[in-house]
């Protein structure tokens, strides 16, 4: 679909991110090796070291969107990990929150699961978001969400399977070794068997699959890790909570962690997973 800067208009957001991993995927493989992944270039907007591939590869979405915006004449605002926002045309109406590499220390290391993540909301909170695309570069799987539309797997809606109730599985994210060693032993009796994965778009979207049964985030989780994953979960009707700065819908869509994140199957799992986290 073409659009404007209308309220009103709806661009193909899913052809949009099909294209803009396209161009991510040349970009990998221009960067084969570890020794020219992970040189550090500089540091971004979140805050985090830049290194060679984040840079490249947001280098890559900004000029896919930037052609998508001369072409189209759809006004937009990027929120971006590297260069914080930046406006195209009016700025308006759409919001895009952009992580070109989650999980970048896996894609430095060339450890097969790392994500590009991409929202678009109709507004400056988490509730706005009303698209959201992750793309893993290890599995080729694709997911997405459309808010009122369902969950997406390579196509294929997700709900049939969902968390258990009972968390058998609980992922970690932003797992330093020291926060792992602090807070692990609180969830025993809560969880049964912990996985570390690396990306915490994709752990979420695995959630949203019913793969893993809880999702945590050990510190602050900020909008451009979780903000398209978080409308596969709800979209299946999974339970997402900013539990140290609720609500989780009025969370800005901007570059600041504020708040660790849970998720499971239901909000009463998301309070047992916070419970061990305030432990």
């Amino acid at each position: 679909m073409s659009g404007s800067d209308a309220p009103g208009a709806s661009p193909d957001w899913l052809a949009v991110c099909r294209a803009a991993t396209a161009d991510l995927k040349l970009v990998l493989a221009g960067l084969p090796t570890r020794a020219v992944r992970e040189p550090i270039v500089g540091a971004g907007e979140g805050g985090d070291e830049t290194t060679a591939v984040d840079a490249a590869a947001e280098a890559a979405i900004l000029a896919r969107l930037d052609a998508f915006h001369r072409e189209s004449g759809v006004g937009f605002t990027v929120i971006s990990e590297e260069v914080g926002e930046r406006a195209y045309g009016s700025g308006a109406p759409w919001r895009l929150v952009v992580d070109p590499i989650d999980g970048s220390l896996n894609a430095k290391r060339l450890i097969p699961f790392y994500s590009v993540s991409i929202a678009v909301a109709m507004g400056p909170a988490m509730g706005d978001v009303v698209f959201g695309y992750v793309y893993d570069f290890g599995s080729c799987e694709e997911w997405w969400a459309v808010k009122g539309g369902g969950a997406f797997l390579d196509g294929s809606r997700l709900g049939a399977e969902l968390p258990k109730d009972e968390i058998e599985i609980l992922s970690f994210e932003a797992t330093l070794t020291a926060l792992v060693a602090e807070k692990a032993a609180a969830f025993v009796g809560t969880a049964t068997r912990l996985r570390i994965m690396g990306s915490l778009a994709l752990s979420l979207c695995h959630l949203a699959a019913g793969r893993v049964d809880g999702v945590i985030s050990l510190k602050g989780a900020r909008s451009v890790d979780i903000a398209a994953a978080q409308l596969l979960c709800l979209e299946v009707g999974v339970a997402v909570d900013l539990f140290e700065d609720p609500p989780f819908a009025a969370a800005p869509l901007d570059l600041v962690g504020r708040s660790r994140i849970v998720a499971a199957a239901t909000p009463a799992g998301c309070a047992r997973l916070a419970a061990a986290l305030r432990a």
